[in-house]
């Protein structure tokens, strides 16, 4: 706290440790921010694969962990005391999760075990191969992926590893995303946990996106149940057909006004090395 004090020039503030987003009736959706905050980085490695058991304990070691990084902001001498009264002005939410303690009854689970069929969304289909022939659908958030473990450097500092914020374009949902190999399931679509890499699902993984991949997938189904075929076999015209006639999008075309606007953009910001982000 003492090096961000200096690095800042003076006391940082509660929404420069942990991120505050605000929600109704004066409650605050939290979330991490900067190098060290709420993520308790790399104890979630056990809960894909992890029993019962597992889990709880997994739960129960981040509530540990967030409980004792909001109490040491709010008490420690070693923390400003500007920040330790912002920090005391929020509590948990007396009319939630009540029989939890006021913590939330779950995790927050981002990412965990995935689909494996023929077709695996990657990095390179949110950035160059925009289009797909099978496309259901449109995305653009951006590959917004946590840090995924924290050590020890050569230098004897901590160090994080694996925060990941990509910049991603416009870019079709292919239906082949959601369904599995041929050979291991024909009555089986899976509109959350689809076949996609770390990178790609950290971008297509948004609530938006999953509505409207659902979507697709509620008329997959009800296609492959009243024609007796496997859902391999669904025909995509007819698929795509219902879709736009239920609102769908399949093409993003940019106007005049905001190609104007990065023209603009690109005038203002100064040239730097451009870096080139890979997938491994």
């Amino acid at each position: 706290m003492t090096e961000t004090t200096k690095k800042l020039g003076r006391a940082p503030v509660f929404h420069e440790v942990t991120l505050i987003a605000t929600i109704p009736n004066g409650k605050a959706d939290f979330n991490n921010n900067g190098v060290f905050s709420s993520d308790y980085i790399g104890k979630n490695d056990d809960y894909p694969e992890g029993d019962y058991a597992t889990r709880a304990r997994i739960w129960q070691e981040h509530i540990d962990y967030q409980q004792g990084f909001y109490y040491f902001l709010a008490n420690d001498p070693r923390v400003p005391p500007t920040l330790q009264q912002e920090v005391r002005e929020w509590g948990l939410p007396r009319d939630e999760y009540e029989d939890t303690g006021h913590w939330p009854h779950q995790l927050y689970v981002r990412e965990a075990r995935r689909l494996v069929g023929d077709f695996v969304l990657t990095q390179r289909d949110l950035q160059t191969d925009l289009t797909k022939p099978d496309a259901i659908g449109m995305g653009s958030y951006n590959s917004d992926s946590h840090n995924l473990q924290r050590f020890v450097n050569v230098q004897g500092f901590a160090e994080n590893e694996g925060d990941m914020q990509v910049a991603v374009e416009a870019c079709q949902i292919p239906f082949s995303m959601v369904l599995p190999k041929r050979g291991e399931a024909t009555n089986l679509l899976v509109p959350v946990c689809f076949s996609a890499s770390h990178v790609a699902y950290s971008s297509a993984r948004m609530e938006p996106q999953y509505m409207i991949i659902d979507h697709a997938a509620g008329l997959a189904a009800a296609m492959a149940v009243k024609s007796g075929k496997p859902v391999q076999d669904t025909p995509i015209p007819a698929l795509r057909k219902t879709l736009k006639d239920e609102g769908a999008v399949f093409e993003y075309r940019r106007t005049q006004q905001q190609d104007g606007l990065d023209v603009i953009r690109k005038r203002l910001t100064p040239a730097g090395p451009m870096r080139s982000n890979r997938e491994l």
